[in-house]
């Protein structure tokens, strides 16, 4: 019988998971084509490092960290506030794809993990506007 293999495992765990939130946020904090949606962000990333480092784990199927500590993750709904459209998903996966590229995946894992985190990015948008913002 074999033993499924979260995403999380295959990351590395939780020092896996860390480092994949650190590259993103270094990644959002120097890009220049990451401005839009760094601008949302306050300056001193170290809470948002945190939450998301929390979320990522239980999301890719390793401890609840997340909920544990602040409920349920309600990602829409925490997000509102925040004008987020075409072009703040774009920046964020811009960074979320470059930060994976540095993870030792397989490539259907990145790919599957890159599709995930797509349908997720563009249900945070709050904004209507023109799909030809890409």
């Amino acid at each position: 019988m074999q033993v499924a293999v979260t995403p999380f495992e295959r990351l590395g765990g939780q020092a896996g998971v860390r480092a994949l939130v650190d590259r993103f946020y270094d990644l959002m904090d120097t890009l220049p084509q990451a401005a839009t949606i760094r601008a949302l962000h306050p300056r001193d990333l170290a809470t948002s490092r945190d939450k998301l480092f929390k979320f990522l784990c239980g999301w890719l199927g390793g401890p609840q960290l997340y909920m544990q500590e602040y409920g349920h993750p309600r990602l829409r709904a925490r997000h509102i506030s925040f004008p987020i459209g075409a072009a703040e998903r774009d920046a964020w996966m811009l960074c979320m794809e470059r930060a994976l590229e540095d993870c030792a995946l397989d490539t259907l894992m990145r790919a599957h993990l890159l599709q995930s985190l797509r349908n997720t990015a563009d249900f945070m948008r709050n904004r209507n506007e023109p799909e030809d913002s890409r």
